[in-house]
């Protein structure tokens, strides 16, 4: 007897986004110092038809969200996790600017962990690319 095989959630995602007509979703990664960047990457990637998700707060920049040090480190944690969320919902990741700091390579780490396509504006930055 054969049994139906279980489709994981990231299949059943995949396949809603497919039936609903979602276009492809960009998921942009990189330290917060190259949100410029960043913002010049969404505005090509929507012009060309994709959804872009992206980190939404700068905490490298004063703001009164994050000025207390205890919520700063609640936040951080939350931020990193709703990043997670946004690149297991993305289509692909890329990764924005010339530096990978630990945070964006643990993310680049986990993009390819969930078998997602990672791109580079600057290729050299590759943590892979760094030790071969």
């Amino acid at each position: 007897m054969t049994y139906p095989r279980l489709r994981t959630p990231a299949q059943e995602l995949a396949d809603a986004k497919e039936r609903l007509g979602i276009p492809k979703i960009v998921a942009l990664c990189g330290s917060t110092r190259f949100m410029d960047e960043m913002t010049g990457e969404d505005l090509r990637l929507t012009w060309a038809g994709h959804i872009v998700v992206k980190p939404g707060c700068d905490t490298k920049t004063a703001g009164s969200l994050w000025a207390d040090e205890a919520e700063a480190r609640a936040g951080k944690a939350r931020l990193d996790e709703l990043h997670r969320a946004k690149i297991r919902l993305a289509d692909e990741v890329l990764v924005v600017g010339h530096y990978v700091g630990t945070s964006t390579t643990a993310e680049i780490a986990y993009a390819r962990e969930l078998g997602k396509p990672v791109t580079f504006t600057h290729p050299e930055a590759d943590p892979l690319h760094a030790h071969s």
